[in-house]
């Protein structure tokens, strides 16, 4: 599945940057009322007959690495509208590769959003412009890098138990950073890759493998 005409991503609520402990998270993937960088609004109510008709059929909403079909990442057990939005709750699975590296990263701080992949059934016209969303058949909900709606993040992480030494060695034999690199990393997430940016300190590593391995 790709982002094409009548698919779109809404939203990405930031996850809290929080101890890493058993692969959960949970945030809301879409807020209602709330204008994201493409113009849109989600309407209230607007995933509860698609959120039926998945259960009907027995189906479940895949957990995505950056929209990324060929990336499954997890497992949403959870995931229900309230007053306030989609909220989603999942398992990221440290058994897959890329879901190992997913946590690495949350548990970072590097990355912290989620984004809905859609397809929209029924939208109109707000006051101002904008499109409101009104009924959407929804396909996926992906951890990704920067979030449609800004205020779409995860709240709570817990990725796989590990100590700070695995935690180190995740970064440099499984990412393949530097020793500094890492270190760097881990003290103080995405602040730290900014400021090695910005002082051009080392940063090639981690700027190639975040293009290579964060597509948007």
């Amino acid at each position: 599945m790709g982002i094409h005409e009548g698919l779109f991503d809404h939203g990405a609520l930031p996850l809290d940057k929080k101890a890493a402990e058993s692969g959960i998270i949970q945030g809301y993937a879409s807020l209602f009322g709330e204008l994201d960088n493409g113009g849109d609004v989600v309407v209230a109510g607007a995933y509860t007959a698609s959120l039926k008709a998945l259960t009907a059929a027995g189906r479940n909403v895949k957990m995505l690495w950056q929209h990324d079909p060929s990336q499954p990442i997890g497992v949403w057990d959870e995931i229900r509208e309230d007053d306030k939005g989609l909220f989603v709750k999942g398992r990221i699975l440290s058994d897959v590769a890329k879901g190992k590296e997913a946590a690495a990263l949350l548990s970072a701080g590097a990355i912290d959003g989620l984004s809905i992949g859609y397809r929209t059934i029924k939208a109109g016209r707000g006051a101002k412009g904008e499109r409101l969303l009104q009924e959407l058949d929804l396909w996926e909900v992906s951890i990704v890098t920067f979030p449609m709606l800004p205020t779409a993040r995860i709240d709570a992480t817990k990725a796989a138990e590990m100590t700070e030494r695995d935690f180190e060695r995740l970064l440099t034999q499984d990412a393949g950073l530097s020793r500094s690199v890492a270190r760097k990393l881990m003290a103080g997430g995405y602040d730290a890759i900014k400021s090695m940016q910005d002082a051009g300190d080392g940063i090639e590593a981690v700027a190639a493998l975040l293009k290579a391995r964060c597509t948007l």
